[in-house]
């Protein structure tokens, strides 16, 4: 099989996940680097044996296929647009926009060229969360009325070196966090319908506490709690707690609930963890890890062992574009998580229930199979890496 060739556009922290993990997988190279930031670009290359370019000498060269933009979410719009217009199928960082409009723009100058656009995040692939939809679809729990989910912590200043945007519009923790957990919900219960929302912010500015800034004061332009409604399609009610001030709390993931049971979810920032289900009149019970590639944990991280499968979208995405039909992560799912998101923010502003202009249909179900389809021969037991 001939590999795209993948371009990355943005060296910054994320990039090092995409260049360790993409080698995991069939179809996909990584090639060469760019960034704002020449030295950070020509590190980038060294270390992973690619070229360091500039951002458009990387557009411009025909070698690349497909450009993966790890820029910032403020850039994200206006780097995937050039990718496009220079004629490269490009899969982005979350969230690829930040408005329905530069959305849709996108959506038409893809096809107008006949290119494809994939975004992040790609962690509801991974095996705990294929294993929900698994039971969910064979009846495990009865049809879901409702659920809940919370991502909540004390931010962002605490640990990242330079978290100023975090905090600036395009930010927060619906933007930053919000794409897993509703995109996992997509997978699980199909699109949303409607919105409404609570936020507000704890303080209009935050401390670093990390190095090298730490002590270094910066401003806060953009709700950092958010309590959401959302209303799905097939009428399931979910509540959406996201916050950046919350220094300890109790409350679970996800947590799925059916006419016959309940399913607990672990977190969907990542790709494993355990899934428990009760059904009617029993206690809370894990479920055995099924034999899905995705599930085998493949990196340490402070002491914890963890599956880590990040670019499973991106390969998804070559697949597509290689064999033709859909892919899990396309455009129209992403664009649909993004009104999601925008919306519950509006709504915060209006107090309004918000009805969604966009839909999508639930992505395909990642089996075994299929998910070993996707990773390289060699792959098929991965080693063990530290995070």
């Amino acid at each position: 099989m001939t590999d795209l060739n993948i371009g990355i556009i943005g060296a910054g922290n994320i990039s090092k996940t995409y260049f360790e993990m993409s080698p995991l997988f069939d179809g996909i190279k990584v090639v060469a680097v760019a960034d704002l930031n020449a030295e950070a670009a020509a590190r980038a290359a060294e270390t992973y044996g690619v070229r360091a370019l500039t951002t458009d000498a990387l557009l411009a060269d025909p070698q690349v296929d497909l450009i993966v933009n790890l820029t910032i979410p403020a850039a994200h719009f206006e780097v995937a647009r050039a990718a496009l217009l220079a004629g490269k199928h490009v899969y982005s960082e979350k969230p690829f926009v930040l408005s329905v409009e530069q959305g849709r723009e996108l959506q038409a100058i893809a096809s107008e060229k006949g290119l494809r656009v994939g975004s992040a995040p790609d962690t509801f692939l991974g095996g705990a969360h294929q294993q929900a939809r698994a039971l969910l679809d064979a009846g495990e729990i009865g049809p879901v009325h409702s659920a809940t989910a919370h991502v909540m912590s004390a931010g962002m200043e605490h640990w990242h070196p330079n978290p100023d945007f975090f905090f600036l519009p395009g930010g927060g923790p619906i933007l930053d966090l919000g794409p897993y957990y509703i995109a996992a919900f997509v997978n699980l219960l199909g699109p949303v319908a409607r919105v409404t929302a609570l936020t507000g912010m704890a303080s209009a500015e935050r401390v670093i506490r990390s190095e090298p800034r730490a002590g270094e004061r910066i401003p806060v332009k953009t709700p950092t709690t958010i309590h959401a409604l959302l209303q799905f399609a097939s009428g399931a009610m979910v509540t959406l707690g996201a916050s950046w001030d919350v220094h300890g709390h109790r409350h679970g993931n996800m947590e799925v609930y059916g006419a016959e049971g309940s399913m607990i979810l672990p977190d969907p920032n990542f790709f494993g963890g355990p899934v428990e289900v009760s059904h009617r009149g029993e206690a809370l019970a894990p479920v055995t890890t099924w034999d899905h590639p995705f599930a085998v944990p493949n990196e340490t991280a402070n002491g914890v062992a963890r599956a880590n499968y990040r670019a499973a979208g991106l390969a998804d995405m070559a697949r597509a574009i290689r064999e033709g039909g859909d892919f899990r992560c396309d455009q129209s799912r992403a664009l649909h998580v993004i009104e999601v998101m925008t919306s519950i923010l509006q709504a915060g502003e209006t107090g309004e229930w918000i009805t969604l202009t966009t839909t999508c249909t639930r992505p395909e179900a990642l089996g075994p199979d299929a998910t070993q389809a996707l990773l390289r021969a060699e792959e098929a037991a991965p080693a063990a890496r530290t995070a």
